[in-house]
Formats: C-alpha cells, sequence, structure tokens
C-alpha cells in the first residue's frame, strides 16, 4: 500500500464524517423545528431537499475544478463553506433563514465527494480499492448518525436544538483546521492528480482569460461525448440516485415509522434511527472486505433484495414492536453493503483524468436522489400514512435491484 494512503484515506474519511453532519442535521430535529417555526413534516422535507439540491448543483463544476486544479483545495472549501451553513442554521431565526442557511450548507457539501474520491482513487492500490471506500463510506455513515445522537442529547441537557446544530459546526470548524494543516503533507501528485499541467494549458489556449474559457467548454463537450459513449457510467448515474432515493426515505422516516406507524415514544424512535447508520457503518466496512473478495456485483443484489424484503415488512404494520426496532436496525445496512462496491464500479469505469468529474456526476444522482426523496415522502406520509411511504421505499429499492442487473451486464462488456 502506497505510504500516503493511510494519510490520504484518513484525511477524507473525517471530511466525510462532517459533511454528512451537515446532511442529516434538520431530520433528528423535525419535531422540535415544526414547533419552533410552525411548518409541516413536508416542509421541513424541503429544507433537506434545499440542502441536496444546492449538492447537485455544484457537482459538476466543483468537480470541474477539483480534476483540473486541486482536491485538497476542494477539500478544504468544502469544509468551510459547509460549517458556515451550520452555523448559520443554529441561530436561524425564521423557517425562511433556515431554508438559506441550508443552501449554504449545500454548497459546502458539494465540494466533498469531488475531492474525496480522486484523492482515494490516486492513493489506494487496487487490492484494497473497495477497503478504502469501505473505511470512507463508514466514516460517513457515522456522520449521518452524529446529528440523531447530538439532538436528543442536547435536549435531554436542557439546551435544546441550537445547541445541537451549534456543538455539529463547532466540529466542523475544529476539522476544518486540522484539515488546513495536515493537506501540507499531501503531495503535489496526489492532490492534482489527473490535473492537466498548466503549462499545457497556457501553450493551447494563450495563456488569454478567453482562451482558457474555450479550452474549459471544449473540455467539458470532450467529457459530455466521453459520458455518452460510455453506458456503464450512465447505469451506474442511474444507479447511484435510486439507491439515494431509497436510502434518504429510511434516513429521513426511521423514526417516524417507529413513532407514527409503531407507537414507540419519539425520543427513543430517534436512539433507534441514530442506532441503525451505526449498525450500517458497521456492515459496510464488511462490504469493502467482501467487494475486494467476491467483487462488487453480488453485493449490489443481496444489499437491493434485503432492502426490498425489510421495507415491505415495515409497510405492512403487522410486525411486532421488538421486530419493527430489529428491522429498522438493520435498514441502513442493506443500503451501506453495496456502498464500496458502487464507488469500486465508478473507479474502474473512469478514465484518470476523469474521476473527480465521474464521481461528481454519482454525486449528481446522489444529490438529486437527497432533493426528492424528503419531501415526496414527507408528502405521502402527509397525505397517506407512514406505511405507504415505506411500500413506496421498497418499490425504489426493487428498481435499484433491475438496475443492478443491467450494470453487471454492462461491466462484463
Amino acid at each position: 500500500m502506497s505510504r500516503h494512503a493511510p494519510l490520504v484515506v484518513g484525511l477524507v474519511s473525517g471530511s466525510h464524517v462532517v459533511n454528512h453532519a451537515y446532511l442529516l442535521l434538520f431530520a433528528p430535529a423535525f419535531p422540535l423545528l415544526g414547533a419552533e417555526f410552525g411548518v409541516s413534516v413536508a416542509a421541513l422535507g424541503l429544507a433537506v431537499g434545499v440542502v441536496n439540491a444546492v449538492v447537485t448543483a455544484g457537482q459538476l463544476p466543483l468537480g470541474y475544478v477539483s480534476d483540473s486544479y486541486s482536491h485538497t483545495a476542494v477539500l478544504v472549501g468544502s469544509l468551510a463553506v459547509g460549517t458556515l451553513g451550520a452555523a448559520l442554521a443554529a441561530v436561524a431565526p425564521s423557517y425562511e433563514a433556515l431554508l438559506g442557511a441550508a443552501a449554504v450548507m449545500g454548497a459546502g457539501v458539494a465540494g466533498h465527494h469531488p475531492a474525496h474520491y480522486p484523492l482515494i482513487s490516486a492513493a489506494a492500490p487496487d487490492a484494497y480499492r473497495s477497503r478504502a471506500y469501505s473505511v470512507h463510506g463508514f466514516a460517513g455513515a457515522l456522520g449521518l448518525a452524529v446529528p440523531f445522537a447530538a439532538v436528543p442529547a442536547a435536549v435531554a441537557l436542557g439546551y435544546g436544538w441550537r445547541a445541537a446544530f451549534a456543538a455539529v459546526a463547532a466540529l466542523g470548524v475544529c476539522y476544518t483546521a486540522v484539515t488546513v494543516l495536515a493537506v501540507r503533507r499531501v503531495p503535489r501528485e496526489l492532490a492534482r492528480a489527473g490535473a492537466e499541467a498548466r503549462e499545457v494549458e497556457a501553450d493551447d489556449t494563450g495563456g488569454t482569460p478567453g482562451g482558457r474559457g474555450r479550452a474549459l467548454v471544449r473540455r467539458f463537450r470532450s467529457y459530455l461525448r466521453t459520458v455518452a459513449g460510455a453506458p456503464l457510467v450512465l447505469l451506474l448515474t442511474a444507479l447511484w440516485f435510486v439507491n439515494s432515493a431509497a436510502a434518504w426515505g429510511v434516513r429521513t422516516y426511521a423514526a417516524t415509522v417507529l413513532d407514527a406507524g409503531y407507537g414507540l415514544e419519539a425520543g427513543t424512535a430517534s436512539i433507534v434511527a441514530s442506532a441503525m447508520l451505526v449498525v450500517g457503518a458497521v456492515v459496510l466496512l464488511g462490504g469493502g472486505y467482501l467487494g475486494d473478495r467476491v467483487g462488487p456485483v453480488p453485493l449490489l443484489y443481496a444489499g437491493y433484495g434485503a432492502l426490498v424484503v425489510f421495507a415491505g415488512a415495515l409497510a405492512s404494520a403487522r410486525l411486532p414492536l421488538v421486530a419493527a426496532v430489529g428491522v429498522v436496525l438493520l435498514l441502513a445496512a442493506t443500503v451501506d453493503l453495496s456502498r464500496p462496491a458502487r464507488a469500486t464500479l465508478t473507479d474502474l469505469a473512469s478514465e484518470r483524468r476523469d474521476v473527480g468529474k465521474n464521481f461528481a456526476l454519482m454525486t449528481v444522482g446522489i444529490s438529486l436522489g437527497g432533493a426528492v426523496a424528503p419531501p415526496f415522502y414527507g408528502y405521502v406520509i402527509e397525505t397517506a400514512s407512514v406505511e405507504t411511504a415505506f411500500l413506496a421505499i421498497a418499490a425504489t429499492a426493487a428498481v435499484a435491484l433491475a438496475l443492478s442487473a443491467f450494470v453487471a451486464r454492462a461491466a462484463a462488456e
């Protein structure tokens, strides 16, 4: 293994914790935010959707910046802007201000995948690639659990949701400072892996702003042609989108199905949802190990097949409470099992110069799923029931299962 791989994987994994904490910052505080600002579950789902919509819009531009200039610069900038958004959320005086804070958080979170994945791809050798992605994914899963632990803890101590948001923002401040110091140890060949040399660009463009702009447009068109001729990349983008739609339904409303659907007290349901994300993180590590041993495709089938069964069982509303808690604890694991597999397949399908852009494209799929799913499932809960929402999640997982078969066929060609 490269001597720089532990530094790179550790650095981006810590950033994954922080950025994913921002992604789900609002979800465990839904009842408190609803009471504070007088808005519905669907409106709060929209706030989560705003974060993901802004993340979506920023993906390809930041993928280009990462591939063309510096992965580490995007890494640091992502942390700084996302932390500012979390701090603004902690002091938001109104629902509208909360939406503004969500947009700032999204602008920061948008940079983390275009920076993380190229760094891992450049530093990790082939024999450890799935495991490197699994460590990164494990950290991200822990990050998703952070708000579900912070909000109940702050409320139990009498401080409220604002203190919980502020604590998450303080974590971001500390880690951003650590990252600013640590990136100096990342070699240039990793920090700028795949970037075109500026001297060559200057020769091609004459070094003028207009020439550089035309060169950027040419490269963008060339990339679009490359993607259009790469069915595996397009299929993986679709799979990441459908996966994200199912995953965000699970993450956002797992506590709700236990509370509204099975009568579990709201605070306890939130703790179970947090534990669910931790279980998923542990299973994700196992998914990386298995991915290096048996290949990525079997993990796609296993994960999505299990989610169809578990989400459908919850939707039936016939499980005993203990069984429902047990199923919820395993829900995130069904999605997280295949995360290293999806990352490895995307890496293998990418040219070195396109790694950041391709993972940015995958994150467009992830973020679109995150933008659509929380308000959609929230609307289903408001107009029908939480059981109906989980039936929709099961159907979404079935679509992911079907897409996996097409991915497997394209990968074999």
